[in-house]
């Protein structure tokens, strides 16, 4: 190689030696991760349990005959809305005609009996101080003005009678309300004594609603509202319902009484609800769906069921940023669902900042960047359909909720 080519190799060569000397330049720190958060706020929430029912009517009357004879007329059209008193059945009141004219015309002779009977004892009464009639002859006479009385009486209860009787040859409803198929036709033998009735008759308006509800739950609420736990504005809880289709019912009725027996077999009591029906939209024996109203927890606080996830044993928990903006992982205790949230009574405060999103992958300790939640998420409503009360559903955990732990 000749001396000019080596000389200029040189400066090449010093140029890669400082290169390769030179510091290399220091790695970038880890980006802080970022994290969208709600800031929690108490409020009072309506406490909501949707339970099974029936419909029950109001009133329930059996219409039978109160005399024997023979179906005349049936002036009233089955199924149809009768007021109380209106006339259903007329049965031949021939006889009974008869049996009130026959005892008007004992009457009369009872009372007859007793004006000959007045006279002659007021005579021998005159009599008796002059010795012109016997004692005897004057306590006969005055006994039996006095049976002649009695037997006024007895007669007057005789016609009495007959009279009822003949009225009950009109057959009347007892209550006002809506009819059901008729047993009988014109021209039927019925009697006093039947068993089967002519017709039933059911009021409608207002209707009840039979709800079932487990002891279990009924005493947990009572002990709430002793606690102090949840408050109730009146005595009778309010109830809605919800038609076998899913249509919500348009009015709202009253719990008028709960049962104080527990049904041994299933362990549930009867919630009996007053419903106002009248355009008729409920009928007896319909299967509804009863929103019952417990109260309402003052100062609650209502997580989204996504925020909560559970650990390995099932303990459900929820992330937070705490004022250093460091990611905390909090036990909470759930005590039951309302709509889309959980109702947290332990663990939780006001002002707490919870992971709505984004915390998935962050270990508790380390450092986040909070983002507050978008306001059109923050504003949804936080109080949906009411659900069973939380000893199922808190249960029913679930593993969806499992498979969000960290």
């Amino acid at each position: 190689m000749s001396s000019s080519r080596f000389l200029g190799l040189v400066p090449l060569c010093a140029l890669l030696l400082l290169g390769a000397c030179r510091e290399q330049p220091k790695a970038a720190p880890p980006a802080v991760p970022e994290v969208t958060v709600r800031t929690l706020q108490s409020q009072n929430v309506p406490l909501r349990t949707e339970l099974p029912g029936r419909t029950a009517a109001f009133m329930v009357a059996e219409v039978r005959p109160q005399v024997g004879g023979i179906i005349r007329n049936r002036p009233f059209t089955e199924g149809a809305a009768v007021k109380a008193g209106q006339v259903l059945y007329e049965i031949d009141p021939a006889p009974f005609q008869a049996a009130v004219q026959q005892q008007e015309g004992a009457l009369a002779n009872a009372r007859a009996t007793v004006s000959s009977t007045r006279a002659l004892a007021e005579r021998y009464k005159a009599l008796l101080p002059q010795n012109a009639v016997s004692k005897q002859e004057h306590d006969n006479a005055q006994a039996a003005h006095e049976q002649a009385q009695a037997a006024v009486k007895v007669q007057t209860a005789l016609l009495n009678t007959a009279r009822i009787n003949l009225q009950y040859t009109k057959v009347t409803a007892p209550i006002s309300g809506r009819t059901s198929r008729s047993s009988v036709t014109p021209g039927a033998l019925v009697s006093a004594s039947q068993a089967t009735p002519l017709l039933t008759i059911s009021q409608l308006d207002p209707i009840y609603v039979d709800i079932t509800q487990s002891s279990a739950e009924l005493v947990r609420m009572r002990q709430a509202l002793m606690a102090g736990r949840i408050n109730r504005q009146d005595e009778s809880q309010r109830v809605s319902l919800v038609m076998e289709d899913g249509t919500p019912y348009p009015a709202e009725g009253r719990v008028q009484l709960t049962e104080v027996t527990v049904d041994p077999s299933s362990g549930s009591v009867t919630l009996r609800a007053r419903f106002p029906n009248p355009d008729g939209l409920l009928l007896p024996g319909m299967y509804v769906r009863a929103v019952v109203t417990e109260g309402a927890t003052p100062d609650g606080i209502l997580v989204p069921q996504a925020a909560i996830i559970r650990d390995r044993r099932g303990t459900p928990q929820a992330r937070l940023v705490t004022a250093e903006n460091k990611l905390d992982l909090r036990n909470v205790v759930i005590a039951r669902s309302v709509g889309q949230n959980w109702l947290v009574t332990e663990g939780l405060k006001a002002g707490d900042r919870l992971v709505m999103a984004g915390g998935q992958n962050v270990q508790p300790g380390t450092t986040v960047k909070p983002v507050d939640e978008p306001p059109a998420a923050a504003a949804a409503p936080q109080n949906g359909t009411p659900v069973a009360p939380t000893a199922s559903s808190a249960a029913t955990g679930t593993a969806a909720e499992a498979a969000r732990k960290p």
